[in-house]
């Protein structure tokens, strides 16, 4: 069943549309990537299936019970995100406000979530670490533990392997597999085509040309090609 519904998109700003009549779905354990040429508009489609801006046009629905709190989220990271001044608990922890409304304080269902997450994805030692000092590996899955405490259903991933190095970057890969592997459904935008096509079981191409199916339609359609064809990522 379809737990993320897009039909007749249109993103883009107040100055004009980027992509226009966009339609997909996402079905309950399918692993997505958004591939597509740079300024396709990928993050900007993550934004708006996250409600952080609107659509143009066209409407977002969600399914098979999955409310839009249930989305866990990995955002590209930035230099002041990379030297924020917390401890890992509390970041992780932090992946919970969005279940516990205007209760001023984490109950021990969500202690005990977070607690989870990060024994999951192999950060525990790290607790009462600064989030600062650590690796850019070991900040990617203390976010990622963050975004697991959100949803056990539907993770977004936006370029989550940005500025890693390769073993790190396969790393981390391999995590997110485990994470689908446990039922978890993946939608990331990647500028990784490689990566895309190894795990990925659907794509949806942006750009001049707009492509969605499986894996192996992608592979013969005229969308791979240019890409590949242009080295973009």
């Amino acid at each position: 069943m379809a737990q993320l519904i897009c039909r007749d998109l249109a993103l883009g700003y107040e100055g004009g549309a980027i992509l226009e009549h966009l339609n997909f779905e996402v079905q309950a354990g399918d692993y997505l990537c958004i591939v597509g040429e740079n300024g396709s508009g990928k993050s900007t489609l993550m934004r708006t299936l996250l409600g952080l801006q609107s659509p143009l046009a066209g409407e977002i629905r969600t399914g098979d019970g999955l409310a839009r709190n249930e989305i866990g989220y990995l955002p590209q990271q930035t230099v002041v995100q990379r030297d924020f001044p917390a401890s890992v608990w509390e970041i992780v922890l932090s992946g919970c406000q969005g279940r516990h409304g205007l209760r001023p304080f984490y109950n021990n269902e969500e202690k005990q979530r977070a607690r989870d997450a990060m024994e999951l994805l192999g950060v525990t030692p790290l607790a009462r670490r600064c989030y600062r000092e650590l690796s850019g590996g070991q900040q990617q899955r203390v976010l990622l533990a963050r975004a697991l405490c959100a949803t056990q259903k539907l993770l977004l991933l936006d370029e989550p392997a940005a500025g890693l190095d390769p073993r790190v970057t396969q790393e981390l890969y391999a995590l997110i597999r485990k994470l689908h592997a446990q039922g978890i459904t993946i939608l990331m935008v990647s500028h990784d085509l490689h990566a895309a096509l190894a795990d990925a079981d659907h794509i949806l191409h942006i750009g001049s040309t707009v492509f969605f199916g499986t894996k192996e339609e992608y592979l013969q359609s005229e969308s791979y090609r240019g890409l590949k064809g242009g080295d973009a990522q």
